[in-house]
């Protein structure tokens, strides 16, 4: 049995500089979580007058680090193997903490992905250090440096700030969807430094004989998401708002409560224990507006709730209300973006041109 290993403070904070973000990919594609960890990392780097170094572990990663220099990283450090194709705890866990020891970053970010949770945690212990899980602000403090790691608690209703004054690296994972993507710039230059490397055979336990992903969409990268909850009523009740998601563009979310009643499968749901999304639009129908539910929707750009409950708490939270029973307003919406479909577009043209 492993004993405790207890974080240890560093002897001079100064000798440890710059931001670290961990890059985990799939595929051959970065992660859209990790994309945004590039965002807030620079942000951060920027204040401090610091570089961003991005940690790129796979097989044939060239492309990826090419991706990854277009979206802001001053270098790319990288290790590279047939064995690192598919994500392998143990040893990604001992290539980081291996950099880590090497560059000796004040800061290093995961998106707090399953994979970044489990990497976080391990690194931390190898590290020395302390990590702060499932943050929804970060800053820094750019005098002294230390990392502002802010994470919800007591139901959300109020954020924590944790603060790592002693020990190094200081790190955090954020939730995905927290923060917004980065521009992408085709002429930003980095430094590569993607290192061939021989995976230590021990530290590979299990076989990888075929990797099948699962089946599910993405509602983090949605432009417009239309969400119900309790209000729905059933699984044939989503069909609606299935067709309203269909006519503008976006996909369907939901509460937690529809997902447990078993009306919509778990990779739709937003919230606290699911997704946090910030679209152009979110239409929340059905939905009381509890504060797990508020915490994954509330950075969204318009939010528009349709309640027969006029004290129901999402509205607190919206900007537009349409208060009706949803089975009553979404056909009439329904029916008002089609005629505009065939109309509407026209319409205008010929009022401007009169």
């Amino acid at each position: 049995m492993t004993g405790l290993i207890n974080a240890v403070p560093v002897e001079n904070t100064d000798e440890y500089k710059d931001v670290f973000v961990y890059l985990e990919n799939r595929g051959g594609k970065i992660q859209r979580s990790s994309l945004e960890m590039i965002g807030i990392g620079k942000e951060l780097a920027t204040k401090v007058n610091e570089k961003l170094t991005c940690i790129l572990i796979g097989h044939n990663v060239d492309n990826m680090a090419k991706e990854a220099q277009s979206f802001g990283c001053d270098k790319i450090l990288g290790a590279d193997d047939p064995d690192l194709e598919e994500f392998r705890t143990m040893p990604y866990t001992s290539i980081i903490a291996d950099f880590i020891k090497e560059e000796k970053p004040n800061i290093f970010l995961l998106a707090a992905t399953h994979n970044g949770r489990d990497l976080a945690s391990r690194i931390a212990v190898r590290s020395q250090t302390g990590v702060t899980a499932d943050c929804t602000v970060i800053d820094v403090e750019p005098d002294t440096r230390i990392l502002l790691a802010n994470r919800p608690t007591y139901g959300e209703s109020t954020l924590a700030e944790i603060l790592c004054k002693k020990h190094r690296p200081q790190m955090a994972t954020a939730r995905p969807g927290i923060f917004k993507l980065p521009e992408k710039n085709p002429s930003n230059k980095s430094e590569i430094d993607i290192r061939k490397i021989k995976v230590n055979k021990d530290l590979i336990k299990k076989e990888i004989v075929e990797f099948r992903p699962k089946e599910e969409f993405d509602i983090t990268a949605a432009n417009v998401v239309v969400a119900g909850g309790l209000g729905v009523g059933s699984k044939k009740g989503f069909s609606i708002l299935e067709d309203l998601a269909g006519e503008i563009g976006g996909v369907v979310g939901s509460s937690r409560p529809a997902v447990d009643m078993g009306w919509i499968t778990r990779d739709h749901q937003v919230g606290q224990t699911g997704k946090t999304v910030r679209p152009r639009l979110y239409i929340a129908a059905g939905i009381s507006g509890k504060a797990q539910h508020i915490a994954g929707m509330k950075l969204s750009d318009t939010i528009i709730a349709i309640n027969s409950d006029p004290e129901a708490e999402i509205i607190k939270y919206s900007d537009y209300v349409i208060q009706e029973d949803l089975f009553q307003a979404v056909p009439k919406l329904l029916e008002e973006i089609r005629n505009y479909k065939k109309s509407g577009p026209k319409k205008e043209a010929e009022e401007k041109q009169s």
